[in-house]
């Protein structure tokens, strides 16, 4: 697993004291706003420092610590930051969209291999995968107990119990007799 993970993207400069707006890249902008440092690399490298975070409409304003007017906030603009994930713990059983991301997707009673997840959306109440099966079909797939058996993104294996045409004509590795 990656050891940097994406926090976010500064998108301009606010005010006229080297403050940084960031577009977060995660479920909220509290959780950027928690963070001790960030990183211009997804390698790590230097900690940028942040000596003061606020929220404004969904955004982060961030002050740097050494970036004391627009001129030495410029160069930040348009990055992308990361972060590292020693910095956080997550509560059990959440993770990291990163860490499910190339998960293969497994079903939990046959043992069948439906494919890769590629892609994950936040369109409402919950997850949705995208799962991509050998053949290059993508399926998406509703990420909510009734169908996740199991997250093990340590092993990069999802359980699945789908329902009838969840896969199209393939159900628990058989094609379906209706």
């Amino acid at each position: 697993m990656k050891q940097f993970l994406e926090a976010g993207e500064f998108v301009t400069t606010h005010g006229v004291m080297g403050e940084l707006k960031l577009y977060p890249w995660s479920d909220s902008p509290d959780f950027v706003a928690g963070l001790p440092r960030l990183y211009l690399s997804a390698q790590g490298g230097k900690a940028l420092k942040p000596v003061q975070v606020r929220i404004h409409k969904g955004m982060c304003i961030v002050k740097l610590e050494g970036v004391d007017s627009i001129e030495a906030a410029r160069p930040y603009l348009r990055r992308t930051v990361y972060f590292d994930r020693n910095d956080v713990t997550l509560p059990e059983g959440r993770y990291f969209v990163q860490d499910i991301i190339g998960c293969r997707v497994v079903d939990a009673d046959t043992g069948y291999e439906y494919g890769e997840i590629v892609h994950i959306t936040h369109p409402g109440a919950n997850d949705v995968y995208t799962i991509r099966a050998q053949s290059g079909q993508e399926y998406l797939f509703p990420a909510v107990d009734e169908f996740l058996a199991a997250l093990e993104p340590e092993n990069r294996l999802v359980f699945v119990r789908p329902i009838p045409g969840m896969f199209g004509e393939m159900v628990n590795g058989d094609a379906d007799e209706d």
